[in-house]
């Protein structure tokens, strides 16, 4: 019975889930963290990059962490989930998707909510290229979708593969991106659709064959991109078939590690169908939080270490 509850109570303004949303995704700053860049080849041709941040002492665990939408491996919740992580005895491998690392990718295609391929890419270089005994996994948003879809869809993972945690995880894809089109969500849905269509038209100049100006004078919603773009890139019918697909709640019942979804009640990006209850009350190893503030990626914590990253560290110690 996973249903874990929370005591996570923040002041009065972190209470309010958009001033929760904003402050941490604009205002936050996370300092004193050292990274180093390796570039990994794909097997289709690609490359990822991986930013190493490494514990002060020796160790054999190490977590993968995996950024939400139109992020990357230096946002605050991910410098400073690294950071915590550092301190607490883990080496961090913070991944870029395709095309967040400052870099255009050289495919067509880039990252989506459910490229489990390359996750599965980077789990084995570092099993590869490293001697951890214990590998963890920590995601947000998108990211945190993404690794919940992996460990659900995967007949055998590695045992180094311990535990996990997603933050903020649109656990139905067609729910959250039907909150993003509300007017509440405006203000988000606007800038993360200026981010996207910058990087589309930066794919057209490459793959001019592939897609017009006038395909992408179509996208006036996040979802419209989905249509026109994110679909068709990976293989997908639509937006819907897209959302359908890649949407890790259908595989939360497979998941056979350990592993906690923290999503705030206050999140305006997630609908109903993101609070996966059920499927924690009938797997033993899905852990559910609920707290009641937080916001999207919020989640404020004393001492500029937010409930998250406090959260994760804890529920990967204990395993």
């Amino acid at each position: 019975m996973p249903l874990v509850p929370s005591n996570y109570k923040p002041p009065f303004p972190f209470r309010n889930g958009h001033f929760s949303t904003i402050y941490s995704g604009v205002f936050r700053k996370v300092h004193g963290l050292v990274q180093k860049r390796e570039r990994i080849e794909l097997a289709d041709g690609d490359f990822l990059d991986l930013d190493w941040s490494e514990s002060k002492s020796n160790t054999n665990k190490v977590v993968i962490l995996i950024h939400g939408l139109e992020g990357n491996a230096q946002r605050h919740y991910i410098t400073g989930s690294a950071k915590k992580f550092n301190q607490n005895g883990f080496d961090a491998c913070a991944i870029n998707l395709r095309g967040c690392s400052g870099e255009q990718n050289r495919l067509y295609r880039t990252y989506h909510s459910g490229a489990s391929d390359d996750l599965i890419e980077v789990i084995q270089h570092v099993l590869n290229t490293k001697s951890y005994e214990s590998i963890f996994l920590m995601g947000y948003s998108l990211g945190g979708n993404l690794l919940l879809k992996y460990l659900g869809e995967v007949n055998k993972i590695p045992p180094q593969l311990k535990g996990a945690v997603g933050v903020s995880v649109p656990c139905s894809l067609k729910s959250a991106s039907d909150e993003l089109l509300k007017s509440k969500n405006a203000i988000y849905s606007q800038r993360f659709k200026k981010h996207l269509l910058a990087k589309l038209h930066e794919k057209k100049q490459m793959f001019p064959q592939k897609i017009s100006e006038t395909d992408i004078k179509l996208i006036t919603t996040l979802k419209d991109f989905d249509d026109v773009y994110t679909s068709k890139a990976h293989g997908f019918v639509d937006a819907l078939d897209y959302y359908e697909k890649c949407s890790c709640q259908q595989f939360l019942p497979n998941i056979k590690i350990p592993s906690l979804i923290l999503n705030a009640k206050n999140d305006s990006f997630l609908g109903e169908a993101c609070y996966p209850y059920k499927e924690a009350l009938e797997n033993s190893k899905l852990f559910l939080e609920v707290p009641d503030f937080g916001g999207h990626v919020g989640f404020w914590g004393r001492k500029n270490i937010s409930y998250a990253e406090k959260r994760g560290v804890e529920f990967l110690n204990s395993l």
